[in-house]
């Protein structure tokens, strides 16, 4: 079974040959570091969350580990606190649907310590797509399985098949349907209000290593909102929105997808830290190639974050556009100092 995923491993070392990016930008926020120069001690697991989500993201890491749970069990049941909660719109039940109304979701998994991977994208009715995807990484032979046939193999290993689609999310797709167009059929009541005033988008990132400092992470969306049916984005691709190398670090990657994808955006926050930069300089990295690739800030009409922990426990969070009232969060848990919430940088003011 490592064989097969060899070209993954592979690969890494590559970002050592890649050039620090330049290039300027208004940095806003504050940097911040949980230990770049000392080692701590783990476990140690982050969510790309701040403020509200974070105490309830990271809740159930402490009890995985005080009942002999390992890191693998932690960041699952993290990810699954979003995936099972219908106030959140961007992940699992509740999660927004594509153009035609169906919630599909995507999500990967990565082991540090072997490489091994797995990813579930476009599959319908499961709530728990990260579980899905685990089981990809650790019962088959594959990497990504999509669609139907991600289905029938969830519904093998006992998943039920479930409607995604609460009134709330389904209320807010069809004022989207609604206005999308004033030359077709669909008419909104004149007084009708689904709370819709931009098109939302939102994915979470696990990330973590155990007290022998081996990581892993996961990344799970239900992807852009009002996508065309098929779409897949970079969350359940390897590279793109998850990536973890044992040896430095583990990243994850939220915002605009097909940036992140034609980027190789979390692989590339782990090569530069490979190369030397911190878990925050690399997130910042990331998005100024985003920037760079794009011919400048002037064409930037999108957002796109990364968080990054590395090996001894340095953290990092940015994003591309922010400002006073819009800086990129995440938030962390230790054994000995709990959940904290620590604020990031942004590189184009808005």
């Amino acid at each position: 079974m490592a064989n097969r995923r060899k070209f993954i491993k592979g690969v890494v070392g590559v970002g050592a040959a890649f050039p620090f990016l330049s290039g300027t930008w208004a940095k806003g926020g504050s940097l911040f570091s949980i230990g770049r120069s000392t080692k701590i001690d783990g476990p140690v697991v982050m969510c790309s969350r701040g403020e509200y989500w974070a105490e309830k993201v990271l809740a159930p890491v402490s009890e995985v580990f005080s009942n002999g749970g390992n890191l693998l069990d932690a960041i699952e049941k993290a990810a699954n606190v979003t995936e099972l909660d219908p106030e959140d719109s961007s992940v699992g039940y509740g999660g927004l649907p594509d153009e035609d109304g169906i919630v599909t979701l995507d999500s990967s998994f990565m082991d540090g310590k072997t490489h091994n991977c797995g990813s579930v994208a476009a599959i319908e009715r499961i709530k728990t797509p990260s579980s899905v995807a685990r089981l990809v990484m650790e019962r088959t032979d594959h990497i990504y399985l999509v669609g139907e046939g991600a289905l029938r193999f969830a519904r093998a290993h006992g998943f039920p098949e479930e409607n995604l689609l609460t009134d709330r999310s389904r209320r807010r797709w069809l004022r989207w349907k609604e206005n999308l167009s004033d030359k077709d059929d669909w008419l909104p009541p004149a007084d009708g209000d689904y709370g819709l005033e931009k098109r939302p988008t939102g994915t979470i990132n696990i990330l973590g290593f155990d007290a022998n400092h081996d990581l892993a992470g996961c990344t799970t969306t239900s992807g852009l909102f009002g996508k065309i049916a098929g779409r897949i984005g970079d969350s359940p691709i390897i590279g793109a929105g998850l990536y973890v190398d044992n040896e430095v670090g583990a990243a994850g990657a939220t915002g605009r997808g097909e940036e992140v994808i034609r980027t190789c955006g979390s692989f590339y926050v782990v090569e530069r830290m490979r190369s030397g930069l911190s878990a925050q300089e690399a997130c910042e990295a990331a998005c100024q190639r985003i920037i760079d690739i794009n011919g400048g800030a002037a064409n930037v009409n999108f957002n796109d974050k990364f968080v990054a922990i590395s090996k001894d426990g340095d953290v990092g969070c940015a994003q591309i556009q922010g400002n006073d009232n819009y800086k990129p969060q995440a938030a962390y848990w230790t054994s000995k100092g709990g959940v904290k919430v620590v604020t990031g940088s942004y590189l184009i003011k808005v």
